[in-house]
């Protein structure tokens, strides 16, 4: 089994603070790793991470602010060093082209990777194929930032015990999975009578916003939910003024569109201990884990 897990490259906001870096997130799910917002220092974090950058397949940028954008550049370059085969995926809003080039082609490098550029102009799906079906929805910050649904697809799960009953085994199964039923003994055995689908886990990402359809859009049944909780509640002027949101919001977001797992992260420096954040989204959302620079936290089926 592939590794699944969550790991916090670096969970400040705007500013670095003497320990925690600028905001990435890199997930790492059905043999891809999925880099969200590499800010400032991302490459020396996968260093102190333990983690080569080579497992990076696709990066996410949700808007251009630099401490979501500023180590785009490096980890290209980066990747680049290492030579990797792979093609490396970036989905980026559209009306960031100019940005995401300034990133790319910043300094002076002879470029030998392939990098496929997916700039979103609009909501809804922006990729279903392969591993992953990918959704954009766009969030309330005052620039155009998007945020990132990221789904598997359902599998199907047999149930040995009702294989047995029916006479089902070997390659029969596959044949049952192919055709839809199987006659045996005279018996017509159906897929439904064996076997459920249990649907693909859910990741969202959602940073940099209010309260907005679009964070609820996102958030909506999730496996694991990554969202921003900048400020506190006393501090709810500062949220609204720069458009952020609060831990008990993120916490309100995650209760009301039944997210599994909410992970916290994107603090402000004004807050010397995150779990301060988390112990208000607790009184919420029970299920809350705060960020803190390189955690790991597994990615479990739902359920789990």
């Amino acid at each position: 089994m592939s590794v699944r897990d969550l790991t916090i490259l670096g969970c400040s906001s705007q500013q670095p603070t003497r320990f925690r870096n600028q905001g990435a997130y890199l997930l790492r799910w059905n043999n891809e790793g999925l880099l969200f917002d590499p800010g400032e220092g991302t490459q020396r974090q996968f260093i102190f991470a333990n983690i080569a950058p080579p497992t990076v397949t696709r990066i996410f940028i949700s808007h251009f602010h630099g401490d979501h954008c500023l180590g785009l550049g490096s980890m290209l370059m980066r990747l680049n060093l290492d030579k990797v085969s792979h093609p490396i995926h970036c989905y980026y809003p559209a009306s960031g082209k100019r940005y995401f080039d300034r990133l790319r082609y910043g300094c002076i490098y002879r470029e030998n990777i392939r990098v496929i550029e997916h700039p979103v102009a609009k909501e809804g799906v922006v990729e279903d194929e392969g591993p992953f079906r990918i959704e954009a929805a766009f969030l309330d910050h005052g620039v155009e930032n998007i945020g990132w649904r990221i789904k598997e697809p359902d599998q199907l799960c047999f149930h040995k015990e009702a294989l047995d009953r029916s006479g089902v085994s070997g390659p029969n199964v596959r044949l049952l999975q192919e055709e839809g039923f199987l006659l045996v003994d005279g018996r017509r055995v159906t897929l439904e009578e064996v076997s459920h689908r249990r649907p693909g886990d859910i990741f969202s990402y959602v940073v940099d916003t209010r309260p907005c359809p679009g964070a609820f859009a996102l958030a909506k049944d999730a496996t694991l939910l990554l969202s921003e909780s900048t400020y506190l509640e006393r501090d709810r002027a500062l949220a609204e003024e720069y458009q952020h949101m609060t831990a008990k919001q993120a916490a309100e977001i995650a209760l009301q569109s039944g997210v599994e797992t909410l992970v916290l992260t994107h603090f402000s420096a004004r807050y010397p201990d995150p779990e301060e954040l988390g112990r208000e989204a607790r009184t919420v959302f029970p299920r809350t884990i705060v960020a803190d620079d390189f955690k790991k936290i597994p990615f479990l089926k739902r359920g789990s």
